[in-house]
């Protein structure tokens, strides 16, 4: 290929076999130099796996219907390291002849044309992450700590990184968060171990994955659309529990993740360990009054605990107490390290000097007694539902993209907790219907400009709706791109409009 799109392929060599089997492709040792490979998608995932095949002398072609400058730059490099590369226009309907392997990009669905027509020839395909998977060292690599759920994944990934280096260990957060992990696994200083984030995206593309320890933090219906169900992609929530080697930790309050657990292929001794907001049971870690509390990595776990910390360990500078959610996720990422062997000083020690992550719960600022908080990253009706449970009595900023959700049973569960709302994005008259349902006695400012100025009205909206003691909380239980390229411009502008409400009363 070319980067017209124009036919330009690689000679086809006399003694080529289709890729039959994979076995001989599993370290960083194999012969990568064999293998003519088709990499999908010019994102940060896509170069690096491009990158990291070049290097070893494979044979490579990199395909993508992106074309913005970051896409071009990339592909200007690869082409310069030797590879093909067609960007800016659409996907091919079938690999190149003598394709041994396809690489993808995660977002692309499987549905794809491209994708489909390379397993139809018996094409293996991988995402970055199986690539990187098979690239570690035969000896000596670097374990993996593996997260995944439909929210708090990041949260809870760097709170794991902050944990590990409080016990001196090399480590960093890679994945979908951090790193990418090529860049992570293949880094000429090595790691002692790897907190990896990973989406059902990624997990969907990877079949070897074999974590040191994985929590799968909740399930609530997201990205159905790609997944093709929500059965479909409960399954690749799923995954990051395959051959788990020593524990698969669990939400107690989410019962489907411990069903996942039970459905898993692990290794044979790998435990179960729940994690829990209550008193922990046996095998568990969990809250003792205000005491984070483990019984599941002490040896007489059937009448006693240690401590790993206090609840206010987990507020750093903030005069907000831990969410409940936030809580959750420190829990898990402890209950993570412990199963690695970290020390419960170390673990209370990295929840301390955790700082939490911009755009999640994150204080805004306060005016008159009326604090102001930017959770943009609540882009699902659970996230949402979890931030709201944070406050007793709330000003609730909501809308954007609902990509199929359904609000009413946000807004009813959290009538009671709401002084008013203000709605705003491509779907807020659909969540204004639900308040006409479930709550028809919370006022609400429905604001119909499609530009991102109107963050502005909004602030001021949700000011005049709020009394001292009162949380305006953006938590939008939607997608941001109907009007912002991301949830961290939609949680600018939302900070920024605090700030000019009232400069001089601003705390």
């Amino acid at each position: 290929m070319t980067e017209s799109g124009a036919s330009d392929l690689w000679p086809v060599d006399p003694s080529y076999e289709p890729l039959r089997g994979d076995a001989d492709f599993t370290h960083a040792g194999a012969d990568w130099s064999v293998l003519q490979v088709m990499v999908v998608g010019l994102g940060a995932s896509g170069f690096a796996a491009a990158d990291a095949l070049l290097e070893r002398g494979a044979r490579v072609s990199i395909v993508s219907d992106g074309t913005s400058p970051a896409i071009a730059e990339r592909a200007a490099v690869l082409k310069v390291l030797g590879a093909r590369v067609s960007h800016g226009q659409p996907l091919p309907q079938a690999p190149e002849p003598g394709t041994h392997l396809v690489v993808t990009s995660p977002g692309v669905p499987p549905t794809n044309p491209f994708l489909q027509a390379s397993a139809a020839a018996g094409i293996p395909v991988w995402g970055e992450v199986e690539l990187a998977w098979r690239m570690r060292p035969r000896e000596g690599a670097a374990p993996w700590l593996t997260v995944t759920g439909t929210n708090g994944k990041t949260t809870c990934v760097t709170m794991l990184e902050s944990i590990l280096r409080a016990q001196g260990l090399r480590a960093t957060a890679a994945g979908n968060v951090g790193l990418p992990i090529l860049e992570a696994v293949l880094h000429p200083e090595p790691y002692d171990v790897l907190a990896v984030e990973l989406s059902t995206f990624q997990l969907h593309w990877s079949r070897s994955l074999s974590p040191y320890a994985a929590v799968c933090l909740n399930v609530a219906p997201d990205h159905v659309d790609w997944h093709g169900s929500y059965e479909e992609y409960r399954r690749m929530k799923g995954r990051i529990y395959e051959r788990a080697q020593v524990a698969c930790v669990y939400n107690v309050q989410d019962p489907q993740t411990e069903q996942l657990v039970m459905d898993a292929e692990v290794v044979e001794g790998c435990r179960a360990v729940g994690f829990t907001l209550g008193v922990p049971a046996r095998s568990m870690v969990g809250v003792v009054e205000d005491v984070m509390a483990d019984r599941a990595f002490v040896e007489e776990r059937a009448n006693s605990a240690v401590e790993l910390g206090e609840l206010r360990d987990l507020s750093g500078d903030s005069s907000l107490p831990p969410a409940p959610h936030y809580v959750a996720d420190a829990l898990a990422a402890a209950a993570l390290a412990r199963a690695y062997g970290v020390a419960p000083a170390a673990v209370r020690d990295g929840l301390r000097a955790y700082a939490p992550q911009p755009h999640r719960v994150q204080p805004a600022g306060e005016v008159q007694g009326v604090r102001f908080v930017n959770d943009s990253k609540a882009t699902n009706p659970p996230a949402a539902a979890a931030s709201l449970a944070a406050f007793e009595s709330v000003v609730w900023v909501a809308g954007g993209q609902l990509k199929g959700a359904d609000v009413a049973d946000l807004v009813r569960e959290h009538s009671g907790r709401l002084r008013g709302a203000v709605l705003l994005g491509a779907d807020r008259h659909e969540i204004a219907n639900a308040f006409g349902r479930h709550a028809p006695g919370v006022p609400i400012v429905v604001l119909d400009s499609n530009e991102t100025v109107v963050m502005v009205d909004v602030v001021r909206e949700a000011y005049a709706l709020a009394q001292p003691g009162d949380v305006v909380l953006l938590a939008p239980a939607a997608a941001s791109k109907d009007m912002w390229p991301g949830y961290e411009d939609r949680g600018n502008d939302f900070m920024t409009a605090v700030r000019g409400l009232a400069p001089g009363d601003l705390s």
